[in-house]
């Protein structure tokens, strides 16, 4: 490459560096759902990933570990945390959540994430799952936090979970098409990545499996919009002033 007098080569991100290599991408896609998915991590790094955020990952608890659905409050059917850049919030099912500091661990795989996508994140919503019997609802991600031009990067260690989807007009009795749900085996080590528009018109769920005996960690890395975390923080100073 030939040097430019007076022209300031561009400093290139360290974690493209480290992490960009080709892996190979399957294509999920049916009428407004656009995914892809991959293995990102072999099993011997897989295997010590887990057992790192097992030691790092400190979860939600007491009125933090709970949602509230249809105005009603429920515990969450599974451990929850949340981590991201300094001053992120993040809001969903009735709930505000601050995000912790990032570990060693996260960084890495975050770093992992966006040199194999290409994608930057600046906050991590993980579930962790100790057997089949945990489970996650039906919902879309739409939170208006949320940069609605970036992919959702759903990273899953440890057991390896049934993950589907429901298109918005078939769900329930009041369902106005035939549209069959997507259904995905997520692997240990894998990444799924949830393309825009999806989440519009998309719902996911985690159902239950009995046989399922071993725990999972989910890694869902969003890209938070700063100034409507700055605003909502504004919102909630001005109905508690000092």
């Amino acid at each position: 490459m030939e040097e430019h007098e007076g022209v300031e080569e561009e400093e290139k991100d360290p974690s493209f560096e480290e992490f960009s290599h080709p892996i190979p991408w399957q294509k999920i896609e049916a009428e407004g759902l656009d995914c892809d998915y991959a293995l990102l991590f072999l099993k011997g790094e897989a295997d010590n990933l887990f057992r790192q955020l097992e030691e790092e990952v400190v979860y939600s608890t007491g009125e933090e570990a709970k949602v509230q659905v249809f105005g009603k409050v429920y515990n969450i059917p599974r451990k929850q945390a949340t981590y991201g850049n300094a001053g992120l919030t993040y809001t969903y099912s009735g709930v505000r959540r601050l995000a912790s500091p990032w570990t060693p661990t996260l960084e890495y795989i975050r770093n992992a994430v966006t040199g194999a996508t290409g994608q930057k994140f600046n906050f991590v919503l993980i579930n962790r799952y100790k057997d089949g019997q945990d489970h996650m609802g039906e919902h879309r991600d739409d939170e208006k936090e949320l940069d609605p031009s970036c992919p959702i990067a759903s990273v899953s260690l440890g057991a390896a979970r049934d993950f589907v989807f429901r298109h918005r007009d078939a769900r329930g009795k009041r369902s106005s098409r035939q549209i069959d749900p997507v259904k995905l085996e997520l692997a240990h080590g894998s990444l799924l990545l949830m393309n825009p528009p999806t989440n519009t018109f998309w719902y996911h769920s985690l159902p239950v499996r009995k046989k399922v005996l071993s725990p999972r960690i989910n890694l869902t890395f969003r890209r938070i919009l700063e100034d409507v975390t700055k605003q909502s923080k504004r919102n909630i100073n001005s109905k508690n002033p000092d």
